[in-house]
């Protein structure tokens, strides 16, 4: 029974509910935050690999009467030398072209080789435990403890400066991270209940490893393997500007950094484009691997 209202007695307004605010679908917001990062990924690789017909000059020539060249925006610039050149005369832009074909070639290697030994070792050794899986744990361990700069040194300065041992020192670097979050994930699945089931029908361990576990892990993987891009793009570099990495004449971001470190001041573009190129592939990836962390994960999707 409601209550009777006395006469003369205010009654308050209704109470209206604001209108809800239209907000754009999760999938779409999602596919938004794929898609941007992805621009100067994309990009950086198209020019990698068309480094050969985009390249309006040689990239190990130069002209010492054009050395220093500013860029064609400022006084002394010419439409030839968009980015200006560098101490040697070389066109910046050129370097700059096939010195992403060289970073992002070893950053891919190294990344793909990191993560399929890491991947692999922390597969095996979470499945089967014991005293395999203590001694990994040990060896990991000891290599987290140890400098990267001093282990890349000792590696070079053994097998001498090169791509392909650039890229198996990268590698060694990259495989700790993989085989420490498969081997932990893999601990936890080894218990699931279809493991169980499968092993009680007589399935054999390389049928359980890679018919049952590893597409469970295998968007992990993914994930750890773009981070892995952009973290190995600046250690290449950083091995390339102490020496250790590529060396000249052949172009690489990290070396024309290095080239660059004492012509900051008298010229600035030296330094400034490739280290724009570095900061804008690292950011690009990632936010790629935040996306695809998103992505890959069915929970975020029925959010």
């Amino acid at each position: 029974m409601s209550t009777p209202v006395a006469a003369g007695t205010p009654i308050a307004p209704a109470v209206q509910a604001a209108p809800a605010v239209p907000r754009a679908p999760r999938r779409r917001r999602i596919l938004w935050a794929l898609i941007l990062p992805a621009i100067p990924v994309l990009l950086a690789l198209v020019v990698a690999l068309f480094a050969p017909w985009i390249a309006p000059h040689p990239p190990t020539t130069g002209r010492l009467a054009a050395r220093l060249q500013p860029p064609v925006w400022q006084e002394g610039g010419s439409v030839t030398r968009l980015l200006g050149t560098d101490v040697l005369g070389r066109d910046v832009l050129s370097r700059l072209i096939w010195g992403a074909r060289i970073s992002l070639l070893i950053a891919l290697m190294a990344t793909v080789l990191g993560a399929a030994v890491g991947s692999l070792i922390g597969l095996v050794t979470g499945y089967h435990r014991g005293r395999v899986d203590r001694v990994v744990t040990k060896l990991i361990d000891i290599q987290l403890a140890f400098p990267f700069v001093l282990l890349a040194i000792a590696v070079i300065a053994v097998a001498g400066p090169s791509v392909p041992v650039l890229v198996i020192v990268l590698a060694i670097g990259s495989w700790v991270g993989h085989a420490r979050i498969v081997r932990g994930l893999v601990l936890s699945l080894r218990e699931r209940d279809y493991v169980q089931a499968a092993l009680a029908l007589g399935a054999g361990t390389p049928r359980v490893l890679f018919r049952h576990l590893v597409p469970e892990i295998l968007s992990l993987i993914v994930v750890i393997a773009t981070f892995d891009v952009g973290r190995i793009i600046i250690l290449e570099s950083t091995l390339s500007f102490l020496g250790l990495g590529v060396q000249p004449p052949t172009p690489s971001w990290g070396s024309d950094l290095r080239d660059a470190a004492i012509y900051v001041r008298q010229a600035w573009w030296m330094a400034t484009f490739p280290g724009l190129a570095i900061m804008l592939v690292v950011l690009g990836v990632n936010l790629l691997g935040d996306a695809l962390r998103d992505v890959l994960d069915p929970r975020t999707l029925k959010r």
